[in-house]
């Protein structure tokens, strides 16, 4: 970071508030020769004395109009903040339409937002007192240790392993410092002493204690590069391609087939970067993924490689970022989004994997950013990896912005799956479906369990049931805060709210009629596992979805399992669809197509195909052709066909003339305006008035105000305005006039505590 010879008398600070820009403050002398960009400090804001910021710039522009407050505090030695970062953090706030205090919320690790945030883990060592530093006092230590056995034993095991019972180690010019360390831990195993017994030399001034800070992070062992594998030679060809494609284009699309062996490629690439003193960024959609990916790249990278996510615990991010910052940064992060926010010193390549996942997209809170484009503007190299490219990448490739490298067949030589439909409306006809499952796929489900393969069932709904209706009158339950039915949880004996995360008591008795013939409608996950189990009661399941995953360990434990064969069959929700690699899956069944098809959402076909793809790209990859049944009660629908054949080319262009025809991405840009407050008539008439304003400006690039699909959302009702803008606009000039817009409205005492807010480049 840079340093200033000349005094800089002021400081632009940002501050974790969500409010437009930063803060001004005077910098007092005693902090004018240490201040820098990118550290934090403490600064008064309002009624709080304290509260962390980051300094983004200083200057000596006195602000005018108000009496400028100083800084009360420097928390740090050096910056935590590299200038890259800054500007980073800048353009999302600008691209993103968000306040640059809701960046730094979600950029830094809690421990970095709190003044007393992080606290190092110590741990306690055992050293000599000074006075029994010689050999002379070290036998009259002993002597009078003789009355106390346990004692002596203890202070002769610490002997031992530090090194200090070597005879005549004076005479041979042995250091303190050159002896070994003990933690108090390691003493009372080695001794099979008590605290009380430590204690008491340590009373007795023979032992001292001392605290030391030591690292939360897995040292990983040695690298291992010897370890990589021979690239086949359609993934060496795609290598050479890749780095070929770098010489022309900043962003290369990698697009492979399923199981086509991408993660090979990218990490011969992750290697060749490493060996030229650059760090590279692997970005990953779920966390789910990176327990597989973190087993393979560790072998090869060992103590290079770090990991980086949500489900890290704080202490743990805030360690990984120091590193970053450290001499000895790790060469490769492997992490989910957040990691984009990382600090890389020389960051030569981001790999983003399965790019074209909503997962690399932040819903709420703000900033609503997308990873994948945040690593473009972060990185001189970047490359995108997929079977399924989003429509944007894929259009992108086409057009010549993106370099394009295919990988069309799979690893080994290995057949893509086949997939055969199943007509559920006809079977149900002829009542020949047993709940959610069709004949067909019953039987190729015992064939792969009694052959000892392993076979996945894909269902994109958890709980036990969507719903609860009454029989007699239809009535179903609803959430208090939301516009939404409730969902089923029956191990928990509850109903949840799936936006919200309210709970109610499951209803005994319809409170409409009173009728108690209360039942669930349709299926969820944990209403498949019990089906399932009844149908295979020699099965080994296991459920995949967020009611099962909520920590590390659970993501770890269940895929461990699956991979290692100590469970057979695998139920879950479409993160059973995100690259993972299982050995001996031979069949999977999607269960309701449909479910992701009759979705209102422009991108609703879009998401489907890809899930589809994905989840059946599980089947046979490795010994064998694996088969996917396929459930849909619309089977002449033209997508179905296309995911049957891969048709993934043909599936764009349908999809591309359609986006084209209605003015949407690749084509157009889209930003969606939400307006939520408590009461509904006051979001109504603001969500008017505003759409009024804008078609000022914008004329029929406006769509709106409606509701969207759910219209209230924890006590807060919604309204949405579309914003669809052709690709040559000025959109400096269109933030500003959105901007503007959105200052006017809420300048409006009527609309005081109304939420206005922007989501670009919406999924």
């Amino acid at each position: 970071m840079r340093t200033f010879a000349i005094r800089m008398k002021f400081a632009d600070v940002i501050l974790s508030v969500p409010l437009d820009g930063t803060f001004t403050y005077a910098i007092p002398a005693a902090m004018q020769q240490r201040v820098m960009v990118g550290m934090r400090v403490l600064v008064p804001f309002g009624r709080q004395k304290n509260l962390v910021g980051v300094v983004a710039r200083l200057h000596d522009e006195e602000p005018q109009g108000y009496q400028v407050k100083p800084l009360a505090q420097l928390m740090d030695e050096r910056p935590i903040l590299l200038e890259a970062q800054l500007r980073q953090w800048q353009w999302i706030s600008d691209y993103y339409m968000a306040p640059i205090g809701d960046v730094m919320k979600a950029a830094l690790p809690s421990g970095l937002k709190a003044e007393e945030g992080y606290r190092p883990r110590t741990e306690t060592y055992i050293r000599l007192c000074e006075a029994y530093r010689n050999e002379t006092a070290l036998h009259i230590a002993l002597n009078l240790l003789a009355r106390a056995p346990k004692q002596q034993e203890a202070f002769i095991a610490y002997l031992q392993l530090s090194g200090w019972d070597m005879v005549g180690s004076e005479e041979r010019g042995v250091k303190d410092d050159e002896y070994a360390e003990v933690t108090r831990e390691e003493l009372m195993n080695q001794s099979g002493c008590t605290l009380p017994t430590l204690n008491l030399l340590v009373k007795r001034g023979m032992l001292e204690t001392y605290e030391r800070e030591v690292s939360r992070l897995n040292r990983g062992g040695e690298p291992h590069p010897e370890l990589l594998k021979k690239m086949s030679t359609a993934q060496q060809d795609a290598y050479n391609k890749i780095l070929f494609s770098f010489l022309k284009k900043r962003v290369t699309l990698l697009h492979g087939v399923t199981s086509s062996g991408k993660t090979e490629v990218y990490m011969h690439l992750i290697q060749r970067e490493i060996d030229q003193g650059r760090q590279v960024l692997y970005l990953l959609p779920e966390i789910a993924l990176t327990v597989q990916i973190m087993e393979r790249l560790q072998r090869v990278f060992g103590s290079r490689l770090g990991i980086y996510h949500s489900k890290y615990s704080d202490a743990e991010r805030v360690e990984i970022w120091q590193k970053q910052l450290s001499p000895h940064p790790y060469d490769v992060i492997l992490g989910a989004r957040s990691a984009v926010f990382l600090p890389f010193q020389r960051l030569g390549l981001v790999i983003v994997d399965e790019e074209h996942e909503t997962g690399f997209k932040q819903q709420d809170p703000a900033p609503r950013y997308h990873a994948r484009s945040t690593a473009i503007m972060l990185s001189s190299k970047v490359l995108l990896g997929t079977a399924t490219p989003s429509l944007e990448s894929y259009h992108n490739s086409q057009t010549g912005k993106y370099g394009l490298v295919t990988l069309t067949e799979r690893y080994q030589g290995i057949e893509l799956p086949e997939i055969q439909v199943v007509d559920t409306q006809d079977l149900q006809k002829r009542k020949m479906m047993r709940g959610p499952f069709s004949p067909l796929l019953l039987a190729r489900v015992r064939e792969a369990l009694e052959r000892g393969e392993q076979a996945i069932l894909f269902q994109n709904r958890r709980g036990w049931a969507p719903m609860v209706e009454c029989r007699q009158c239809g009535w179903v339950p609803r959430c208090e805060h939301c516009d939404v039915s409730l969902t089923l949880h029956r191990r928990l004996n509850q109903l949840t709210c799936h936006y919200c995360g309210y709970t109610y008591s499951v209803p005994t008795e319809c409170p409409a009629c009173g009728s108690k013939e209360l039942q669930g409608r349709g299926f969820g996950t944990e209403k498949i596992e019990d089906q399932i189990a009844e149908i295979f009661p020699m099965a080994r399941i296991a459920r995949m979805d967020l009611d099962t995953t909520h920590t590390r360990q659970a993501y770890e434990r269940i895929i461990s399992d699956f991979s290692s064969g100590r469970t057979n069959l695998l139920i879950g929700t479409q993160m059973v669809s995100k690259g993972l690699d299982f050995d001996r899956v031979s069949v999977v069944g999607i269960l309701n197509a449909d479910s992701m098809l009759n979705y209102p959402d422009f991108r609703a076909y879009e998401h489907a195909f890809m899930m589809m793809a994905q989840v059946s790209g599980r089947a046979g990859r490795k010994g064998k052709r694996g088969l996917v049944i396929l459930q849909t009660r619309q089977p002449d629908l033209l997508l179905i066909d296309q995911v049957v054949r891969n048709d993934y080319q043909g599936f764009c262009r349908t999809l591309l003339d359609e986006r084209l025809a209605f003015h949407y991405p690749p084509y157009y840009r889209i930003i969606y305006i939400y307006l939520k407050h408590q009461k509904d008539a006051i979001v109504e008439t603001a969500s008017l008035q505003l759409g009024y304003q804008l078609r000022q400006w914008f004329g029929g690039r406006v769509l709106g105000p409606d509701k969207p699909a759910v219209a209230r959302v924890k006590t807060l009702s919604i309204r949405k305005l579309v914003l669809k803008l052709e690709p040559t606009i000025d959109m400096a000039r269109v933030r500003q006039y959105l901007k503007l817009a959105q200052q006017q409205l809420l300048h409006d005492k009527h609309y005081a505590s109304l939420q206005l807010y922007f989501d670009v480049d919406p999924l």
